[in-house]
């Protein structure tokens, strides 16, 4: 069984802050070049979200 991860302080407050800031903007860049809803970029971060899920299974075994 996987044991449970935590960003350190120094990550929160570094890359993890940053990545989030990343990809809060180019979700905004995409709904702006593309004049997508909301929802189109919910469902995009969902596929990302689930092929890293899968990843994450298949690790598991």
């Amino acid at each position: 069984m996987n044991e449970p991860y935590s960003f350190s302080n120094n990550q929160m407050n570094g890359i993890v802050e940053e990545t989030y800031s990343n990809i809060i903007k180019e979700c905004e860049n995409l709904k702006k070049i593309t004049n997508c809803p909301n929802e189109q970029v919910v469902a995009l971060l969902s596929v990302i979200a689930s092929s890293f899920a899968t990843i994450n299974d298949m690790n598991d075994k």
